[in-house]
């Protein structure tokens, strides 16, 4: 039986796209947000190089903001993270079937919860995102790397999830698409696992999930197999 089911966040329950001129337009709009005058095409060289070529989740995404914004306060960092991520928003889509799973999942005496890395937006706006998709009220558990210092596929972040919900390993499915951070890490737990396709089709060598999901309807296939 299955008495719990752990998602994945991104690329399981949202859609993320990368895209260069969202990239240019976010940095555009935190200096507007902040009050400050830097040239934003060198201010997005100098993010290229010092985040996204060389920043590590070891790092506070803030921390390596102030870095590049000297003389900036905590609220003035904050600003222009929620205004950054704000010009984001046409990137990331709602898994449509999202709320009806987790619905469906509930029905059945079943909790929910989501296990995300979290870099480099910080907890509170992965949780204001959770919120705005209108999943909150239907997760039992929201378990975020940067808020507990671990990262999947540390089989702690699954235990911590695990712990919250009162659900041993066996008693638990993850899904997530990708197979090294998500199958593997929810495997070395004794996790059933299950691999989203629906978003992503990562083909890791040498890792296999005790299940795959083409659609949304393919994890609660999943969930009644181990019913019977």
């Amino acid at each position: 039986m299955v008495a719990a089911v752990l998602f994945d966040w991104n690329n399981t329950l949202v859609q993320f796209t990368w895209d260069d001129e969202l990239l240019a337009e976010g940095h555009r709009a935190g200096l507007r947000a902040i009050g400050r005058d830097d040239e934003p095409a060198a201010f997005t060289a100098r993010y290229r190089e010092r985040v996204i070529e060389r920043g590590t989740p070891d790092e506070r995404y803030e921390s390596l903001l102030r870095e590049l914004l000297p003389e900036t306060t905590d609220d003035q960092i904050d600003a222009f993270v929620d205004a950054e991520h704000e010009a984001w928003a046409p990137a990331f889509q709602t898994l449509g079937a999202a709320q009806a799973l987790l619905e469906a999942l509930r029905s059945r005496g079943i909790k929910t919860g989501v296990i995300l890395n979290s870099w480099p937006d910080p907890g509170r706006v992965l949780r204001g995102d959770i919120e705005r998709a209108g999943l909150t009220g239907l997760l039992d558990t929201i378990v975020i790397s940067s808020e507990v210092g671990m990262r999947k596929p540390d089989p702690g972040i699954f235990r911590l999830a695990l712990e919250q919900l009162g659900v041993e390993p066996h008693e638990a499915m993850f899904v997530g698409d990708r197979l090294e951070t998500d199958v593997q890490g929810a495997a070395n737990l004794g996790m059933t696992t299950v691999q989203a396709l629906w978003f992503n089709a990562d083909d890791t060598p040498s890792i296999e999930p005790d299940f795959m999901a083409f659609t949304p309807m393919d994890v609660l296939n999943a969930v009644r197999r181990l019913a019977r």
